[in-house]
Parts: C-alpha cells; sequence; structure tokens
C-alpha cells in the first residue's frame, strides 16, 4: 500500500482533496492510502509514518525548497497544481502522486 500524504496551512482544506483522491483510488483498485495534515505535522509524520509521497498544497509552496532538499532524496516531494486543487480534482492530483512515485522509485534504483 502506498501512502500519499496532502499538506496544506492547516490540513482543512487538503482533507477535501483527499478524500475524493481516495475515492478514485478505491474507484480503480488501487492500493493507496490518502491522508491530509498540517504542514506542522511534516517532521513527525516522516519519523512515525514514512510517505511515500509528500504533496505541498499552493498556500505551502514556498516550504517547496526546503521540504525537498530535506527529504527530497527518500520521499518524492511535490506542489499541487492550483487549477486541480481549486477545483478539488482528486484523479488528476492522484495521477501526479503516482508518476511522482514512480519518479521516485526509478531515482532510488539508479
Amino acid at each position: 500500500m502506498k501512502k500519499i500524504d496532502l499538506f496544506c496551512s492547516a490540513g482543512m482544506s487538503t482533507s477535501m482533496l483527499a478524500k475524493r483522491m481516495q475515492e478514485v483510488a478505491d474507484a480503480h483498485k488501487l492500493p493507496v492510502k490518502v491522508n491530509a495534515f498540517s504542514s506542522g505535522e511534516i517532521d513527525n509524520l516522516v519519523e512515525s509514518d514514512t510517505p511515500d509521497c509528500m504533496l505541498l498544497g499552493p498556500q505551502v509552496r514556498f516550504m517547496y525548497d526546503a521540504i525537498q532538499e530535506k527529504y527530497g532524496d527518500c520521499i518524492p516531494v511535490g506542489v499541487i497544481n492550483s487549477e486541480d486543487y481549486g477545483s478539488l480534482n482528486g484523479e488528476r492530483v492522484l495521477k501526479a502522486a503516482i508518476l511522482l512515485i514512480k519518479k521516485g522509485t526509478n531515482k532510488q534504483k539508479a
């Protein structure tokens, strides 16, 4: 089971998107678990339950460089497309997360 964690300022707005992404994953019988959290929880979550992918909401995109530098070697990190985020397009964001995971897996094999 792949774990995809979404992060925003408080974890509230990403929770709606996470639910949509989970519905798409379940409909396609994909072994994926999508959760949403506050960006303040990143360090604790990585230590306790390392995700396979971390996606940042547009409102915390300013954190991308720091998170990528800290965790990018072991966990793929991305920023959710603003339009997909605003429209709660769970399918597109899920596809982006899966691509990030695949790229990260290939990077680790190299």
